[in-house]
């Protein structure tokens, strides 16, 4: 029971603007419990996904105090953000499994006030494409 909640947590974590990498977490779990690949694949995707779910609300409601010296993102950084964001829509999201650039991404969709079921779902998809690739290499390179 605790290795699926490392799973989760680590997943969530990993999602939010903390530096954690939820892949080895979940690979070396998996080297124990290889035969609960199905449920830690749906925890890892979930926590994550949640973790995504952090980022845009503190988008959506952090741009209220976009004018502050402590805001994170300078204006004209933000107003490029938004930009990009605009020109691919919201089907970038998928792209949010991404090491780099992904949890900005989630970040930017609050910003643009991006609907939550789709934003869900489309992260969901994204990152749970990833820990089954994450999942299929542990399970080929270590098992």
């Amino acid at each position: 029971m605790l290795d699926y909640l490392i799973v989760f947590t680590s997943s969530l974590l990993a999602a939010t603007i903390a530096p954690f990498y939820s892949e080895v977490v979940l690979a070396a779990v998996l080297t124990r419990q290889p035969d609960a690949a199905l449920l830690l694949w749906l925890l890892a995707s979930i926590g994550n996904t949640l973790g995504a779910i952090v980022n845009w609300w503190l988008g959506k409601y952090l741009l209220h105090y976009r004018h502050k010296r402590w805001f994170p993102i300078k204006e004209k950084q933000l107003v490029k953000a938004q930009a990009g964001f605009q020109r691919f829509g919201v089907w970038s999201l998928l792209l949010s499994w991404a090491p780099i650039g992904g949890d900005a991404l989630t970040f930017i969709a609050g910003i643009m006030k991006v609907q939550l079921l789709p934003f869900t779902l489309l992260v969901f998809i994204g990152k749970a494409a990833r820990y089954a690739v994450v999942i299929w290499l542990a399970d080929t390179l270590l098992l």
